[in-house]
């Protein structure tokens, strides 16, 4: 089977060849193009990755372009910043492969100083912590690693155009009665600078953008 990985992308020239280089066998790059200016479609194009431009900017605009234009049954999300290491993909895609689970997300495990700035981290905890209270998932992370079915993910009709597509679909997932694992992934530290993380007003609004999208969505009763 062909996995699709879907990789959102603003200006990560510096990372891409890397990324796209890992992949393991079997899994086929989508880079979804969300108005770099430092070439790096071209980049991904020179590399054998299919090329997806999205104009409105957003990580949940990219992440839903890249859906709408996959093609595989299964497809992955995750960052093309270097932080994430493709070569553990596999793991986190079997849990689909054998029916264990109808969504995994990746445990972010930091490897090396840096990687995973405490501020970020408690910021990660504390949001994890409310997912749980609210939807009864047992989720340590509500990082940047998704893997499922392509069709599993589109009927969650996720909304959020910003920083928190991720907490919806696990708020949605829980409210639809999907079966969601996670996985330990390495979390190394990116290449270059964040545009979500890397500045403290893009920190304000991407912890505002996944609380907004944590209570917007009623979750399912239990």
């Amino acid at each position: 089977m062909t996995i699709e990985v879907i990789l959102p992308c603003l200006n990560e020239a510096d990372a891409l060849p890397w990324v796209l280089d890992r992949l393991p066998l079997g899994y086929r790059a989508l880079v979804v193009d969300n108005g770099s200016t430092d070439g790096s479609a071209e980049i991904a194009r020179a590399r054998g990755a299919r090329t997806v431009a999205v104009e409105q900017r957003g990580y949940g605009s990219a992440c839903h372009a890249g859906l709408a234009a996959a093609t595989a049954e299964l497809v992955v999300i995750m960052d093309c910043d270097g932080s994430i290491d493709p070569v553990d993909l596999p793991a986190v895609v079997r849990p689909i492969l054998t029916g264990e689970a109808d969504l995994v997300v990746g445990r972010r495990m930091p490897r090396g100083r840096g990687a995973y700035p405490w501020t970020l981290r408690l910021a990660n905890a504390a949001l994890a912590f409310q997912l749980g209270r609210r939807t009864g998932l047992m989720i340590m992370d509500c990082g940047p690693v998704r893997a499922a079915r392509r069709t599993t993910l589109l009927a969650l009709q996720v909304e959020d155009r910003r920083s928190g597509y991720p907490v919806e679909t696990l708020v949605k997932a829980a409210a639809a009665g999907l079966h969601v694992q996670q996985v330990d992934v390495d979390y190394l530290r990116r290449r270059g600078r964040s545009k979500v993380t890397g500045t403290p007003l893009g920190a304000v609004r991407a912890i505002r953008d996944s609380r907004e999208a944590l209570h917007r969505i009623k979750p399912a009763a239990r």
